[in-house]
């Protein structure tokens, strides 16, 4: 029985390796998943197998009451909460390697009444208290995310004096509770109020680790969660001795490390930077081309769908840079009848992805997977960046700091440095936005004022719908 359990997850590792190389392409990603649900499947039949007689009764209700979910939260959720439903997710791993490492503390240690320095060996509390540690911080910090995201709590960074010296003082108190109740205490009583003071601690050290983090920020914060919920069931593997856990922790703690250091790249900060910065924590706000942000915008200027459709007639080259504003509204099937059109006028049409648009890593290109756009016509900041200079048109879709010239042009601005798509050299760029407000990074868009920039004002399935209508008008 041994031997079946072993081949089994050694096949479900070999499955989660094939399907993450899988996931890193638009055009295989579906198939990706499929082998990594598989690999899953296989890892926990395996399991159950290797727990030998145990009660279905539980394990049955979970399995029907979570596929249940599931399956409600992949119809109904849509691609503008997607971000929130990864963050959530990435709570729930946490959580899950938290209660395990939770259970098997009070199973071996409190249940037996003995303490831990007799209970276990002396690695496999150390790393029972790291998978403590890490869930906890990984369940509080990703539910923060979550309200973060759905707007149940501040986007701005929220800080308050001290906060870096109380986070420094939390993790000396966690790894001091851990010396003593790993190395010297011998009452199992006192052990089991210093191992919910470590939860506690650990808990409240992941919501202030997000709070002062602010919306610009989220794309890392996000990969990082993710890191850790890989890292934390890695530990909880090591806990139970069990490879497969350990082979998906690692997997999905030393990807989402890969892709935290992109996006930091792709923002040209540091991860200290982004978790200690309080980036974004100017408040600001703008309505409808006017307000208060008016000022920042001296000789902005504005037109219709009527007049931006005689310029994108005659255009050849249109690079189309989609951003969170796109999700919101849910323009991609729009973006995509505007694309098909522009072709069918004889146009060559291609989508800038800057790798930190929308609010999680890779959003923008699922967003416009949706809409079958075709996978060719995407293109990284590296790849098409240079291109902006041929370009007749960019259109500019919802998206703002990703295309603020400040970053290369202002070495005062806090985005400075940061990779930006350069759509200011096109011939004519339209900004497809509500209003004049800030992006994340709460700071005015330079781009605005330049004098080949237009804006068009309102929803962009809106916007983009009469701008196909006023086009067909003048194609046909």
């Amino acid at each position: 029985m041994k031997a079946l359990v072993a081949i089994i997850y050694l096949l479900a590792s070999v499955l989660f390796i094939l399907g993450l190389k899988k996931l890193t392409r638009v055009k295989s990603a579906r198939n990706g998943n499929r082998l990594s649900s598989t690999a899953m499947l296989l890892a926990v039949v395996a399991t159950l197998i290797d727990m030998g007689q145990v009660d279905y009764t539980f394990i049955i209700a979970g399995v029907v009451l979570g596929s249940a979910i599931g399956a409600i939260m992949a119809t109904k959720v849509e691609m503008t909460s997607m971000p929130e439903m990864v963050a959530i997710f990435n709570g729930f791993g946490g959580g899950a390697s938290l209660l395990v490492a939770a259970s098997f503390l009070f199973e071996h240690a409190f249940a037996v009444n003995q303490p831990l320095t007799t209970a276990m060996a002396l690695d496999t509390t150390i790393t029972l208290f790291l998978s403590v540690l890490i869930g906890s911080v990984t369940l509080t910090g990703s539910l923060v995310a979550f309200g973060k995201l759905n707007g149940k709590i501040s986007g701005q960074p929220i800080l308050f004096p001290g906060n870096n010296v109380l986070n420094l003082l939390l993790v000396v108190g966690i790894l001091g509770a851990t010396v003593f109740a790993v190395g010297f205490n011998q009452d199992p009583h006192t052990g089991f109020i210093v191992s919910m003071v470590v939860i506690g601690l650990s808990c409240l050290l992941g919501i202030l680790l997000v709070t002062p983090i602010g919306g610009a920020d989220m794309p890392v914060v996000i990969s990082l969660l993710n890191s850790y919920s890989g890292l934390a069931a890695a530990a909880t593997g090591f806990v139970l001795a069990n490879n497969m856990l350990i082979i998906c922790g690692a997997l999905v703690g030393a990807s989402g490390l890969i892709l935290t250091q992109i996006m930091c790249k792709a923002m040209n900060r540091s991860l200290a930077n982004v978790l200690f910065g309080g980036f974004g924590q100017t408040d600001s706000a703008g309505g409808g081309g006017g307000g208060k942000d008016a000022d920042a915008y001296p000789t902005v200027k504005n037109c219709g769908p009527e007049e931006a459709a005689m310029i994108f007639e005659s255009a050849r080259e249109v690079i189309i840079v989609p951003g969170y504003g796109l999700a919101v509204a849910q323009a991609q099937h729009a973006t995509k009848e505007l694309a098909d059109l522009l072709i069918k006028n004889g146009a060559n049409v291609r989508y800038a992805i800057h790798p930190v648009a929308g609010r999680m890593p890779g959003h923008m290109n699922v967003l416009l997977a949706e809409s079958n756009v075709p996978h060719e016509q995407l293109y990284d900041l590296d790849q098409i960046n240079d291109d902006f200079q041929n370009a007749d048109v960019a259109l500019i879709l919802g998206a703002n700091d990703v295309v603020n010239p400040a970053a290369t042009k202002d070495p005062a601005s806090p985005i400075h440095g940061m990779p930006v798509l350069k759509v200011w050299e096109s011939k004519s760029v339209f900004v497809v936005k509500r209003s004049l407000s800030p992006g994340f990074a709460a700071i005015p868009n330079d781009l605005f004022n330049y004098d080949n920039n237009m804006m068009l004002f309102g929803d962009a399935k809106k916007i983009l719908t009469q701008l196909v209508h006023e086009l067909k008008e003048i194609v046909d």
